[in-house]
Formats: C-alpha cells, structure tokens, sequence
C-alpha cells in the first residue's frame, strides 16, 4: 500500500489537497501573541501551481494563487498572490469594501515524513494599490494537514 503523498520514483510529494493554518508571531516587526491569520484548503498542483481558498469572505478575496518550487528532498518554497481585494472589515451596506492591493505571501516548508503534514515558516506583505508596502505585514508559522477521501468537516473544524 503506497502511501498518501508518496511518489515511488521520487519520494515525498506535495501534490495534493491541504487544510493550512497560518499563525502570526509578529506584526508589522513587531511581536504579537500568536494570532491566527488564515484558515485555508490549498490544493498544490504537479504543474508547481497553487491554489488557495481562505477563509475570507468571498466579496473581500478569498481565492489566491501561487507556483512552488521543491528546495531540497522534503522542502519547498511558495510563492503566493492573493491579489487585489476589498476592504475588511467596512461598514458599507452591500459588505464590499473598497479596493485594497495585493499581498504576497511566502512559505518554506518542510513536509512530515508522513507525507500527510507540513510545516515551516511564512511572510505576508499587503502592498497598497501602487505596490508600496502599506496595510500589514506579518511572520509566523504554517502548519497544515493532507486531505484525504477519508477527511470530515470535524476534521477542518
């Protein structure tokens, strides 16, 4: 029986469907109590693509993309875009705020010897909408879990 996440030919793998949890430690260089920032299902693509879907609300950008690079047997490198978005939170009476700049989010991960886990660490900038780094950056750790035809919504929660 192979395991989840296991390529014979090339060992571990990343491919597959994820439940990613970042937590902050710090924020705008400061240190914070940790905070968790995003709670998202990530499916990382055998083309070296990515796909998030954050918990966001989906008027505010909840769907971001990004391409990856394998760094060492069981290392990676993410490179994230979440692109632009609305403001959150707004008071406005339709819940879409106003236009904010991209982020970029960066990860460098180590996958478990498992296959059904990773973690390391990840920096996230929000650019305002000339690209000059404006809104908020965070440091902190991602942790995640495979996802699996066996995986249940108490799983996720």
């Amino acid at each position: 029986m192979r395991t989840a996440g296991y390529e014979e030919e090339n060992g571990p793998s990343i491919v597959g469907m994820w439940h990613v949890t970042f937590t902050a430690k710090t924020s705008n260089g400061k240190d914070i109590p940790e905070t968790v920032v995003d709670n998202a299902l990530a499916v990382w693509h055998s083309d070296k693509t990515e796909i998030m879907n954050s918990v966001r609300p989906p008027q505010d950008g909840n769907f971001c993309l990004g391409v990856w690079e394998q760094t060492g047997r069981n290392t990676y490198y993410l490179n994230h875009f979440p692109w632009f978005s609305n403001q959150f939170p707004n008071d406005t009476n339709n819940g879409i705020g106003e236009p904010v700049g991209p982020t970029r989010i960066t990860e460098t991960i180590t996958l478990a010897s498992d296959c059904n886990h990773f973690s390391g660490t990840f920096t996230l900038d929000a650019y305002d909408t000339t690209g000059k780094i404006d809104l908020q950056s965070f440091t902190g750790v991602v942790t995640a879990t495979r996802i699996t035809t066996a995986t249940t919504i108490p799983d996720l929660l």
